[in-house]
């Protein structure tokens, strides 16, 4: 009858944890919190292609790029290029990417998709789409669509601009 509490990731019951006001106030706290759980989510659902949701988002990038230079993958994601770095290298062991030395400037490298990770993007498809209408069902299309919207603003150059002009208050 009466459900077993589920285990927080800090070890506590789930069911009787509650978040400080404190913790809410802080956008970039619960900006995080949000995107944590959301991969943790994503990342389950993933599992049987064994890729994370952030290797996933990486290949879907490349894949819509064609093959972008570091740089241009790196702004496209907005990562910085170390990050990104650490990021590809399990992709290129695992022979899913290929980064090779742009052939019209030495000093950059460009990253594509190889056979391999073009057949596992593909194979991820079908458990992503499983993992947004998950989210859609449980958060409801319309809000998800404008957090979409929302998210897209935050991480753009105009917002990034705007942050920055209101320093000088």
């Amino acid at each position: 009858m009466g459900r077993t509490p589920r285990k927080s990731q800090t070890g506590g019951d789930a069911d009787t944890m509650t978040v400080s006001l404190a913790a809410t106030l802080c956008n970039n706290t619960a900006l995080r919190r949000a995107t944590r759980r959301v991969s943790q989510l994503y990342d389950t659902l993933l599992a049987p292609c064994g890729l994370r949701s952030t290797q996933r988002s990486i290949m879907n990038q490349i894949a819509r790029s064609g093959a972008p230079t570091v740089s241009e993958l790196a702004a496209a994601l907005v990562l910085d290029r170390s990050a990104l770095a650490h990021n590809l290298k399990p992709l290129e062991r695992d022979e899913l990417i290929a980064i090779t030395v742009d052939p019209d400037d030495k000093r950059s490298r460009r990253v594509r998709l190889t056979r391999q990770g073009e057949a596992r993007l593909d194979e991820s498809r079908k458990l992503w789409k499983e993992a947004q209408r998950r989210f859609e069902a449980a958060f409801g299309a319309e809000r998800a669509n404008e957090l979409r919207e929302t998210l897209t603003f935050i991480a753009s150059p105009e917002f990034e601009q705007a942050f920055e002009k209101t320093g000088g208050r």
